[in-house]
């Protein structure tokens, strides 16, 4: 007859069960994280808009996914880059953006700082803004005046402002408004004219952007320095309000934002 087993018996037993539970967690774990980290690098990374630069298109309180394969990968594609401890430069199966898109991009300044901007001088473009209007290469670009947005003025009190469909050469339409009308301090220059390599970056709200236009703060963008394309809305808050506070989400989220391609 087999001899009960006694508690001293099954002591070891539960021990050894237990460590092997404990293993099998942490080897998930390790796995998810290695996972996340693979395609925060390679393939998609979050981003959140702190500021109004891209207003009408992007808002304060939007969480988007940039894609980084889509304009292929430098050393400012990886995590914590300004911290490496060896350099790198050029791009690996490196795509160029189009005018139009709208992209993150470590600020040449510092190549540190993630900046997010809408690409619309290429290499070798002259840009100029006349009176409000975009001029690229000596040839306006189209812009179609439609209702007005409502936004904050620079005091922060709500106000009307004007809004346009602006029309790129390339056919890429986008709205942009004119808080301080066409008379803003970036809406009259000199011609740019875009250095080889390098991208001309604005914002949608012309009048709060601080961009390419400002040649001691962004000036021309390096195409290393770009970390990939925004592509879709995947959270969107409002502003002021707080992504953890979950109890407030059916008030404060702004539901039809969601999952919306950015263009």
């Amino acid at each position: 007859m087999e001899r009960a087993r006694s508690n001293h018996d099954l002591k070891p037993a539960k021990e050894a069960g237990l460590w092997e539970s404990i293993k099998e967690t942490v080897k998930v774990g390790l796995q998810a994280l290695l996972i996340a980290v693979v395609v925060r690098t390679l393939l998609f990374q979050p981003f959140n808009i702190p500021s109004g630069s891209l207003v009408p298109t992007l808002l304060i309180g939007d969480y988007l996914f940039v894609s980084k394969y889509s304009l292929g990968y430098s050393k400012y594609s990886l995590p914590l880059s300004e911290y490496l401890p060896f350099e790198m430069h050029g791009r690996i199966w490196g795509a160029a953006p189009k005018r139009g898109d709208i992209v993150v991009f470590k600020l040449p300044k510092d190549n540190a700082t993630d900046y997010i901007k809408r690409v619309i001088g290429l290499p070798g473009d002259r840009i100029q803004m006349i009176n409000g209007i975009l001029n690229i290469n000596g040839k306006p670009v189209k812009r179609e005046q439609i209702a007005d947005y409502s936004t904050t003025d620079a005091f922060g009190q709500p106000t009307q402002v004007p809004q346009y469909v602006e029309t790129l050469p390339n056919g890429v339409s986008h709205r942009i408004i004119e808080r301080d009308g066409d008379r803003g301090l970036w809406d009259n220059t000199n011609v740019y004219t875009v250095p080889p390599g390098h991208f001309f970056m604005m914002g949608d709200n012309r009048d709060n952007s601080t961009d390419s236009r400002d040649l001691g703060s962004v000036g021309y963008v390096p195409f290393e320095n770009l970390v990939g394309r925004a592509e879709v809305i995947f959270f969107s808050i409002d502003e002021g309000s707080s992504a953890w506070q979950i109890w407030n989400w059916p008030w404060t989220v702004r539901w039809s934002r969601l999952f919306n391609p950015i263009h």
